[in-house]
């Protein structure tokens, strides 16, 4: 499946839930690698926030692009973001959704907010 680039730059995102290994099977218990390099994969949640809208997402990360530092409700930057739509089926049902994937979670900071007086002197 097509891999889709996700642009960040105008969006706040907020860490809802830390990082956590990600699971591949339930019934053993035995954590997602990357099929590339094997490294073990993370998953976090987050809300995206962009005008005026908000999604709450999970985010599946490396275990080293996961940073010291991360907290709760805290900004972060999802470097290399990409969404990738998938299909299954599972228990005779057809399921399908969009997996989200990031190079690394780090810590940011939250937006600058422009005042009315702010925006006049700046222009």
């Amino acid at each position: 499946m097509r891999t889709i680039r996700v642009e960040t730059s105008a969006a706040t995102i907020l860490l809802t839930e830390a990082p956590e290994p990600k699971v591949r099977d339930r019934q053993t218990g035995e954590i997602a690698k990357d099929a590339v390099s094997g490294e073990a994969l993370m998953t976090i949640g987050v809300v995206h926030i962009e005008d005026g809208e908000s999604s709450l997402i999970k985010v599946t990360v490396p275990e080293s692009g996961v940073s010291e530092g991360l907290a709760l409700g805290a900004p972060i930057s999802l470097p290399g973001l990409v969404a990738r739509p998938w299909e299954s089926v599972f228990n005779g049902q057809q399921r399908h959704g969009i997996a989200f994937r990031a190079a690394a979670v780090t810590p940011a900071a939250f937006p600058a907010v422009v005042t009315g007086t702010d925006a006049e002197a700046a222009a």
